[in-house]
């Protein structure tokens, strides 16, 4: 009986040593996070995986909103649209473009409202709608 009982403890030994071992594995093999946002002298840049490519840049307020022009690029670098903003609201030109390059459309915000005619495009560049938001 008392051999049975030292088998049975040193097998359940075994068993939570070799568990443990497998589990500071998984932990090693887990890749670190990849950080995609980075700011410097208030400027907010995030790119795509990979680092090599940027996503969105702009300035930063001192409450880290946007402020003044943004841009948004495609995957492959081309700028596919720029906004104003000031303290984190959208006021001033905005043009949104095509992944061609083409413009889709644009116009102005005035503290989150648009204001003005605004001008939308087909990809090929021919007028689709013009809209006139007036003035607020």
């Amino acid at each position: 009986m008392k051999k049975i009982s030292i088998f049975l403890l040193c097998s359940i030994c075994i068993l939570v040593a070799c568990s443990r071992n497998e589990n500071k594995q998984v932990k090693k093999k887990s890749p670190k996070k990849e950080s995609l946002v980075e700011i410097h002298n208030g400027i907010f840049t995030e790119y795509y995986p990979g680092k090599k490519q940027k996503k969105f840049q702009g300035e930063q307020d001192e409450n880290g909103q946007r402020q003044g022009k943004w841009t948004f690029y495609g995957p492959e670098g081309l700028e596919l649209s720029t906004t104003h903003y000031e303290h984190g609201i959208r006021h001033g030109h905005s043009i949104v473009k095509y992944p061609n390059g083409a413009i889709h459309y644009y116009g102005e915000y005035n503290m989150d409202q648009q204001i003005g005619i605004w001008k939308s495009y087909d990809m090929q560049g021919n007028l689709t709608e013009e809209k006139d938001y007036g003035q607020k």
